[in-house]
């Protein structure tokens, strides 16, 4: 079957929660887009965002790199891509970083010309950009590679991924959910406490997590955030279009909050919409169960431009094998609550099966999201 005719499955997103369900997807006959947050605050994106002022792409360049996993591309650029400087020394880093900018690397030199003067062009313009004081440390070669040739298109960050993936020879698809820069998540929490940055919401201590997210933003220095042009078009055209897994408060439910999302989806009446609760609660999620997430991604969907039509057709929920609260580690299962109740209300069908990896506790076993998904395909 022709590409352009395989079923069209769009996944909402942020990185590693959804990794073996994107790299399960890959084996079936389908075209997989990912979208991904646009508010990355932490790690080797905030230093490059914080020097920089540009989109963050650490989300981004990670979700190529799993399609490029999933595609059995391992050739020399693709090792580039994902490889990591020393997190020890930052002279050391220093060092490292210009084995890499000066083409010296021994993956870089028996690269094909083209590509190697292609990667080392990108990685040029960004060390220009950066700076004589920025900290490599930990730095990924694939966001500065990402970066750099982010501020060669003149910031336009779709190109940048068409040539990223290009270099790679990957044929997903990968979008953050707004191209616009400087994008800030902060979340409100039930006592009025309102904390700043993606980065800091994840890792909520135990305490402001028992209090609870009352709600979330995002703010940019426009005001309102709007969708990626790459976005909407993908969202027209899909067949499916999947909510998580992924932690609810920072990857999955701020997605509704960018202008032209919902309203959307709404109008692609001809697509499933797939929510896949998650397996654990975390530090966002404590002490919620899935239909109470359920209730709150409803409200959001309505408010923003939601309109009628029904926020997910499907809820892919973990089946509860025991009557009381089990924990793997610091978290406990997450329950579902009163789901049947609330999936009447919104109008999607429950598909409540065994989805934990048999092999890793609490993750997702991403065979079988996979099939349940290729399943729901419309005809």
């Amino acid at each position: 079957m022709a590409e352009s005719r395989l079923p069209h499955i769009v996944l909402f997103s942020g990185g590693t929660a959804c990794r073996t369900t994107n790299l399960a997807l890959l084996s079936k006959p389908v075209r997989l887009t990912r979208i991904v947050p646009a508010w990355d605050s932490g790690g080797s994106s905030k230093v490059i965002r914080e020097s920089l002022g540009v989109l963050a792409v650490g989300d981004i360049r990670q979700a190529l790199m799993t399609m490029a996993h999933g595609e059995g591309r391992a050739g020399d650029v693709v090792k580039v891509c994902n490889a990591r400087l020393t997190s020890g020394a930052q002279e050391d880093a220093r060092t490292e970083f210009a084995l890499y900018a000066e083409g010296r690397h021994p993956l870089l030199e028996r690269m094909e010309p083209g590509l190697r003067g292609a990667i080392l062009n990108y990685l040029r313009t960004f060390r220009a950009a950066i700076g004589r004081d920025f900290d490599f440390r930990n730095g990924s070669i694939g966001n500065f590679i990402l970066t750099g040739a982010h501020l060669a298109h003149n910031s336009d960050i779709n190109t940048a991924i068409f040539v990223f993936r290009k270099l790679c020879d990957i044929a997903g698809h990968v979008w953050p959910s707004t191209a616009e820069g400087g994008v800030d998540l902060s979340a409100i929490l039930n006592d009025g406490t309102r904390i700043e940055g993606q980065h800091r919401v994840t890792a909520l201590e135990e305490q402001a997590g028992r209090t609870g997210i009352r709600d979330i933003t995002l703010s940019a220095a426009g005001g309102s955030v709007a969708a990626n042009d790459a976005v909407l078009e993908s969202l027209e055209s899909a067949d499916a279009i999947v909510f998580g897994p992924g932690s609810f408060f920072t990857s999955v439910l701020p997605h509704f909050h960018v202008e032209g999302i919902v309203p959307t989806i709404a109008r692609n009446v001809h697509a499933r919409r797939v929510f896949i609760g998650n397996i654990l609660q975390c530090r966002e999620t404590r002490g919620f169960d899935l239909a109470r997430m359920l209730d709150i991604a409803g409200a959001l969907w309505q408010a923003r431009g939601g309109a009628d039509a029904r926020p997910f057709t499907h809820v892919l929920a973990n089946r509860q094998l025991l009557p009381f609260e089990k924990t793997v580690g610091a978290f406990a299962y997450l329950g579902n609550g009163a789901l049947a109740e609330t999936c009447l209300r919104l109008g999607a069908e429950a598909v409540v099966e065994e989805f934990e990896d048999p092999w890793q506790r609490g993750q997702h076993d991403g065979r079988t999201v996979a099939d349940v998904l290729s399943s729901l395909l419309p005809a």
